[in-house]
């Protein structure tokens, strides 16, 4: 006969009922992932049929050279970028309320305002000011697109990545610090050795992310003669009228990151693999 504890016991044991919405969910997956597989058939049929040996002769090596260009230019603005938003993420953490002030104005401009819009006022607005440039030794460097790309460039993610580094090491207990004065340790030492290190690890991730807005912004340096990947697809549209120019570029900027990510995610597991244990 089963007793009231054996009809407990085996209610414990049935597995809970799946609410509604996992079903929904379920189908709207299979749905999303059905209709992007057909898109990517279809997308593929489309360049198969469209694809003509004299243009990819033709063009495949100037986009060739547009991609190393667009990442020679992300390349060299996020050094840049990385060497200035040291100082600025330490104005940004200063007691010095001057200090404390022009960094905050400096990072609140070139995060609040379009980097089409810095990098227009860079390339055509200085253009307005030749005669003092050229006073001053300055007008060489302004003249030429891509130094107004890199400056521009330079400029706006340093303001991102300041924010990055102030707040990973803020994110760093307040007890390390007191740990390390404790051994005899200086702020300077204290901030290399101790802090530096564990800000690091919070701040791969949107490091990571940045690095891919940046690849994915630099498209807007062909709108100032720039000829990276998108400056070359926009001058092969120009020549030929063929929308799979584009299709292209996208392909290019999608591996780009897709790639980028990956490899991001394998130095973040093996930085952190001592904290996944």
């Amino acid at each position: 006969m089963t007793t009231l504890q054996d009809s407990i016991d085996a209610s414990e044991q049935r597995p809970p009922a799946l609410p509604r919405s996992w079903t929904f969910e379920r189908v709207a997956g299979n749905l999303t992932l059905a209709f992007w597989l057909v898109a990517g058939i279809l997308l593929v049929w489309y360049l198969i049929d469209a694809w003509a040996p004299e243009k990819v002769a033709r063009y495949g090596p100037k986009y060739i050279s547009g991609l190393l260009t667009t990442l020679s230019l992300v390349g060299i603005s996020l050094v840049i970028g990385a060497l200035l938003s040291i100082p600025v993420a330490i104005g940004r953490m200063s007691k010095n309320k001057l200090i404390g002030r022009i960094a905050f104005a400096y990072v609140y401009v070139f995060r609040g305002t379009p980097l089409i819009a810095q990098l227009f006022l860079i390339y055509y607005g200085l253009g307005s000011f030749r005669p003092q440039l050229e006073a001053v030794g300055l007008w060489g460097f302004f003249r030429e697109a891509w130094n107004c790309a890199v400056f521009s460039f330079s400029l706006n993610t340093a303001a991102y990545q300041a924010e990055i580094l102030r707040g990973a090491v803020e994110s760093v207990p307040k007890g390390q610090w007191e740990g390390a004065a404790a051994l005899g340790l200086n702020r300077f030492q204290t901030l290399y050795k101790i802090i530096l290190p564990q800000a690091l690890i919070v701040a791969l991730r949107p490091y990571g992310n940045e690095i891919i807005l940046m690849i994915k912004g630099s498209a807007i340096v062909a709108l100032a003669t720039v000829y990276d990947l998108m400056g070359e697809t926009r001058r092969a549209y120009s020549r030929t009228y063929d929308f799979q120019t584009y299709i292209w570029a996208a392909i290019f900027y999608l591996v780009i990151v897709e790639t980028l990510r990956n490899v991001w995610s394998v130095v973040e597991t093996r930085l952190t693999r001592h904290l996944q244990r």
